[in-house]
């Protein structure tokens, strides 16, 4: 037997649900399944990064160079439509000096790749673009611009990051070098079934 308060409830789903299904098929609205499928398609230009890659990060600050073991894990989610990265910095004792968190996606509307980083407290959505043999990527930081170039070729990722200010030349505050030593069913794997 319903209740009034039951009834309103269903109504209330009903109207909800109904409003949802009206929306989407809107016209002038994307189809879902176009646009899963360009970011598919645009996202698969990145597989070169996919696997557990492992080897060192030099940092270089006014106290001199740090190295760190550095390590990226690297996988498609959503089915390929975006790219989940990882990367972590070890101190030689194993202690964890730095972890940073991204997601590579591609906008069909734009025609452009972004990457939504996290990494010491900071966060915010950056332009990337793939080049011939890897990726660039770059963060406004006031006057000055933090530059970050990736090369990955025959099983070696090679990236550095620039700092660049007008009218100077660009210092170098990292430098990574990783070798690919596995494959990774990460972050796909472990989803939550029925």
């Amino acid at each position: 037997m319903f209740t009034t308060q039951s009834l309103r409830t269903l109504l209330t789903a009903a109207l909800v649900a109904g409003l949802a299904t009206t929306a989407l098929a809107q016209p002038g609205r994307p189809d879902p399944a176009k646009l899963l499928a360009a970011q598919r398609e645009a996202m698969a230009k990145f597989s070169f990064m996919d696997g557990i890659w492992k080897g060192s990060a030099t940092m270089t600050g006014p106290g001199g160079a740090h190295e760190l073991v550095q390590t990226e894990r690297v996988g498609p989610f959503l089915d390929g439509a975006v790219r989940v990265v990882e990367g972590r910095g070890y101190e030689a004792d194993g202690t964890l000096a730095f972890n940073a968190f991204g997601v590579i996606s591609y906008d069909p509307a734009k025609s452009a790749y972004t990457m939504r980083s996290h990494a010491q407290g900071n966060t915010g959505d950056f332009p990337v673009t793939l080049t011939a043999d890897g990726f660039s990527w770059e963060i406004p930081a006031g006057p000055m611009t933090i530059r970050y170039q990736a090369v990955v070729k025959d099983g070696i990722w090679t990236e550095t990051g620039d700092r660049v200010m007008p009218g100077k030349d660009p210092v170098r505050f990292i430098e990574m070098r990783l070798t690919r030593v596995g494959t990774t069913d990460w972050p796909a794997a472990g989803a939550v079934t029925p």
